[in-house]
């Protein structure tokens, strides 16, 4: 990823000396697990603790020369120990250290991610709450259609987020697996307390079945939940970007001192982070197909897939993490224009509410179609003719005869759409 949209600590556990420390580390504790069921002699395994290490750039001179990342790593660090480095990778394959440590890797990066959706979270609760009792016009085929408040839509988000954190975490849990089974699966070379004991060091669980590999589907349901919270953040973004269009001006995303806006009109407020957080889900979403294609290797294992997820794994989590906390930002500083909102609801005259005078002509006795034709017909009018829709209905000889003045006013009661908000707010937010 480049370092624009970089996040410190994702960098981190990306990075080659990350990885090469959990192929230390896990190499270590083969040789410790080794040693304690007798399998080589204590004093080697006390001897490889003691003188493991590695440096990155040695390991990627040898590389140019052996073309095996893993190969180039070992000559590396067994050349450190001495006699007892023999005793590394013994009976293991590069998957079984390459794929244990992808594991970790990806359970790192997944908390990291998880922890931030946890804090877009608590800042979507607030900024709900806060505006609950905001009144807006609830848009449909974007036109518009019945009342809402702004609370009620970020509501909505906050559980859309809520699912997911539960969708990555459900997804960190399927790849947290790791393995020590050789060429072909079949531990042929290796015992499997040996394999038991690593793991439980490493905090993974054990792959009851593999081939030469890790099954991909596992790593394609990650990059799934990953692609599911981006689009999720997109569609946010993208109804910011909505609001904040001039025509409407209802929300606008954070515009700090010092800003500029577009190089050549200088009144300009462009959502600049919204949009980018839209182009990033796509980024993400790509990635995603690539893990799906990943899925079907030839029989025990093809590298095809190495390549990929070289790119994906990082670039994807990377990026999430990047949109979590820009949108965090823009959600926490957002800039929201209740007065807009109110002049828009209004602009119709009334037309918000015609499906409260559609329900209480059926309820004075009219058939539905034909509730629905003098209710349709006054509201064409208005549109047509720019009147008012509350006082073409009061007019309406029909209307009239089943409802009193007092009672057609009451059809335009905008707190009869947020009776049930409170209700929504509590059966949501109670856990």
């Amino acid at each position: 990823m480049i370092p624009r949209y970089s996040v410190p600590e994702l960098t981190r556990i990306w990075s080659d000396e990350y990885r090469f420390d959990l192929w230390r580390e896990i190499e270590v504790l083969y040789c410790e697990g080794m040693a304690a069921y007798g399998l080589i002699p204590r004093r080697a395994a006390r001897e490889i603790r003691a003188k493991a290490a590695f440096d990155v750039k040695r390991i990627e001179r040898i590389e140019e020369r052996v073309k095996h990342d893993v190969i180039a790593f070992l000559t590396d660090m067994s050349g450190r120990i001495g006699p007892s480095g023999r005793y590394l990778h013994l009976g293991m394959t590069s998957s079984d250290l390459l794929d244990t440590a992808l594991a970790c890797q990806m359970t790192a990066a997944g908390r990291e991610i998880s922890m931030r959706l946890r804090k877009l979270r608590s800042a979507l609760r607030r900024a709900a709450l806060r505006h609950r009792r905001t009144p807006m016009i609830g848009r449909t085929h974007g036109m518009y259609a019945e009342p809402l408040t702004f609370g009620l839509k970020l509501l909505v988000w906050h559980e859309e987020i809520t699912r997911a954190l539960a969708r990555l975490e459900a997804a960190i849990e399927e790849v947290r697996v790791g393995k020590m089974a050789g060429a072909v699966g079949t531990q042929t070379h290796i015992d499997h307390r040996v394999e038991r004991y690593v793991m439980r060091r490493l905090r993974l669980a054990t792959a009851k079945a593999t081939t030469q590999i890790i099954q991909r589907d596992r790593h394609a349901a990650y990059l799934a939940s990953l692609a599911l919270a981006a689009a999720s953040l997109e569609k946010m973004a993208l109804e910011i970007r909505s609001l904040q269009r001039s025509d409407v001006g209802e929300a606008e995303e954070p515009f700090t001192r010092g800003q500029k806006g577009s190089s050549a009109m200088p009144h300009k407020r462009n959502p600049i982070l919204c949009e980018r957080i839209c182009g990033m889900a796509r980024i993400i979403r790509a990635n995603a197909l690539a893990a799906q294609e990943n899925v079907a290797l030839w029989h025990e294992r093809d590298i095809s897939h190495s390549s990929v997820e070289r790119i994906i794994l990082p670039d994807s989590t990377m990026l999430l993490a990047y949109m979590i906390e820009k949108f965090t930002w823009i959600m926490s500083g957002l800039k929201v224009n209740a007065k807009r909102m109110r002049e828009n609801l209004e602009r119709t005259g009334g037309l918000v509410f015609s499906e409260h005078a559609l329900l209480r002509l059926v309820e004075r006795g009219l058939s539905r179609e034909k509730a629905y034709e003098i209710v349709q017909g006054a509201a064409m009018e208005s549109m047509r003719t720019g009147r008012s829709f509350r006082d073409l209905l009061s007019r309406d000889a029909r209307v009239r005869s089943l409802m009193s003045a007092e009672e057609i006013e009451a059809l335009f009661d905008l707190g009869a759409h947020f009776k049930k908000i409170d209700f929504i707010f509590k059966r949501t937010l109670a856990r």
